[in-house]
């Protein structure tokens, strides 16, 4: 099975779900997206794929979506992804993709429903 895991090294859950994935035998291929940012239409198909909005895959814990003021339920989705666009630290990781679905990855554990 194919796998694409939208990375960040730094985070616990996104290195234990990219363990899970290494695990399990998949063909992985790791985008580490604060390194290489996402397109606007990339993120939206992603959450679309997900069902998820873009709301519900911001990282609203981090500060610049407080600084952004994106918390609130006044900000457009569009705003949301371009915010993400222009700040990638914004996208709440892992994300991972594979012929099964989508799955914003935390707990780790939510990528076995799209292995």
């Amino acid at each position: 099975m194919k796998a694409t895991i939208y990375h960040n090294p730094k985070c616990g859950t996104s290195r234990k779900t990219l363990e899970i994935l290494n695990e399990s035998g998949a063909d992985v291929t790791v985008i580490e997206y604060l390194k290489q940012p996402l397109a606007k239409e990339e993120l939206r198909r992603l959450y679309d794929r997900a069902g998820i909005s873009p709301r519900e895959g911001l990282r609203a814990k981090e500060q610049l979506a407080k600084d952004l003021d994106l918390a609130g339920g006044h900000v457009s989705d569009n705003a949301i992804l371009d915010a993400m666009v222009e700040n990638p630290i914004l996208i709440e990781r892992p994300i991972v993709e594979t012929e099964k679905g989508v799955r914003l990855c935390r707990p780790q554990d939510k990528v076995r429903e799209i292995l």
